[in-house]
């Protein structure tokens, strides 16, 4: 489908597959066009860490940041997740 002012972008997994499917997002890590069916939403948690000077007050807040991410570089973090928790 041409969008206005040219091509839309294209899923880079279901191009590789030889199907022709729209891209909805991009992975914030490699910037693979993903496509629903392709794409991973996460919600990264929000945090600060304030040094009051005598003391660190650590801060969770409510609303998160969302990201999509492709299989891969999800299996990638997720590898690193696991390391670090032994």
């Amino acid at each position: 489908m041409e969008e206005e002012g040219g091509m839309a972008m294209k899923c880079y997994i279901c191009a590789k597959l030889g199907v022709d499917e729209e891209a909805v997002a991009i992975c914030i890590v490699c910037g693979m066009g993903l496509c629903l069916g392709h794409a991973f939403k996460e919600e990264l948690i929000v945090r600060d860490i304030i040094d009051w000077g005598f003391g660190e007050e650590r801060i969770e807040y409510p609303k998160t940041l969302p990201r999509f991410i492709c299989a891969e570089c999800k299996l990638a973090i997720d590898q690193r997740k696991k390391a670090a928790k032994k």
